[in-house]
């Protein structure tokens, strides 16, 4: 099988865009397995939701998350004022360039997000997962873009994937690469300057 999440940009397909203080990161968005987490995310920019809001959280070899207001890692909240479910497909996986619901546990989403940054996984990790095979959720094609992407497997099945990277994953780079402090704060404020929708 194909993996949608990595396939080439549709025609008609929505896409969203941040125009960030170290450059535009472009996202297709999955709301056919992940309609509550798209939903939410689209609404959000469109209302402006995320204009102006900090990467408050940077781990270079893993993730950048955002999407909370506070900038504190502590706030946001769903565009139903309350958190909504997991969505998850055995389809969709965190690989490098997954957009991500972040959360505090189980059932837990509301407006914060993060971006799969991770590259290289360790050959004994790519061996365990081809041994577990199809049976245990590690189809070849699963297994073949962790090996070839690189990702985040772990949070696989606890953060719903709704969105996947195809322009700017070297603007993704550049802000995980930013000093950050002891708590993984950019020391420089990094934000998402605007963020729109665009459809053909």
């Amino acid at each position: 099988m194909t993996l949608q999440q990595l396939a080439e940009k549709r025609e008609h397909e929505q896409i969203v865009v941040f125009e960030t203080t170290l450059g535009k990161i472009c996202f297709r968005l999955f709301p056919e397995i992940a309609p509550k987490a798209v939903e939410n995310f689209t609404t959000h920019v469109k209302n402006g939701y995320y204009d102006g809001i900090l990467f408050h959280r940077v781990i270079d070899g893993f993730m950048i998350q955002g999407g909370d207001p506070t900038g504190t890692g502590m706030g946001g909240e769903s565009i139903w004022k309350k958190p909504f479910v997991d969505e998850f497909d055995p389809g969709y996986r965190n690989f490098r360039g997954a957009l991500s619901m972040a959360n505090a546990g189980p059932r837990t989403n509301g407006s914060q997000f993060f971006i799969v940054q991770a590259t290289d996984i360790p050959g004994d990790i790519i061996r365990q997962m081809r041994s577990l095979g199809p049976d245990q959720g590690y189809p070849d094609e699963v297994v073949d873009a962790y090996e070839n992407l690189g990702g985040a497997y772990w949070l696989d099945g606890k953060h719903t994937v709704f969105g996947q990277v195809y322009e700017g994953m070297d603007v993704v780079d550049d802000i995980a690469a930013v000093a950050v402090d002891t708590q993984n704060k950019p020391l420089k404020e990094v934000k998402i300057e605007k963020a729109y929708i665009l459809e053909d």
